[in-house]
């Protein structure tokens, strides 16, 4: 059973030595979280990180063998981009991925699993790295603060994808 914090607190943890292991409660049901984190619609609203930035692309083939890419812009021009290729899809509680953020980062693979428990949905995301040494140099890059910040537009999105979804879903 996995021990989840309260709702809009996210913690992470290192559970072997390639390994970050994210988690968040959410205020949402199950399908309406697994629609924010996989439709091209809802993405570009939250997963942006700090202040400043914008998501201009976002391709989701959501189906095994699928690819997916991001690229976010801030203000200045600078843009930053990943991708990967989808390797599980199971709707409405779990995507497997790999993710390249670049040539100079090593190909992750991220498990994504939502437990709903009665209206609110637990994410755990598992990020695994080739080694040790690129999973620590991930921690030293303020991915917390940026993913802290993306769970927390998360929560507003969801908040409004909740108050739009017909009853029963």
């Amino acid at each position: 059973m996995i021990t989840a914090p309260q709702a809009g607190v996210t913690t992470y943890a290192t559970p072997t030595d390639t390994q970050i292991l994210i988690t968040r409660v959410v205020d949402a049901p199950r399908h309406i979280v697994f629609s924010a984190w996989t439709n091209p619609k809802h993405v570009p609203q939250w997963l942006l990180g700090p202040e400043g930035w914008t998501m201009p692309v976002c391709e989701i083939d959501l189906r095994v063998g699928g690819a997916w890419r991001y690229v976010w812009r801030k203000a200045g021009g600078q843009e930053l981009a990943m991708g990967g290729i989808y390797k599980e899809v199971s709707p409405p509680e779990r995507v497997v991925s790999t993710e390249r953020w670049g040539p100079e980062w090593p190909e992750t693979i991220n498990t994504l699993v939502l437990i709903e428990r009665g209206s609110q949905t637990i994410i755990t995301l598992t990020v695994t790295y080739p080694s040790k040494a690129a999973r620590d140099a991930a921690m030293q890059t303020g991915m917390k603060d940026g993913m802290d910040q993306s769970f927390a537009h998360l929560d507003r999105v969801l908040k409004t994808l909740a108050t739009a979804a017909p009853p029963g879903r």
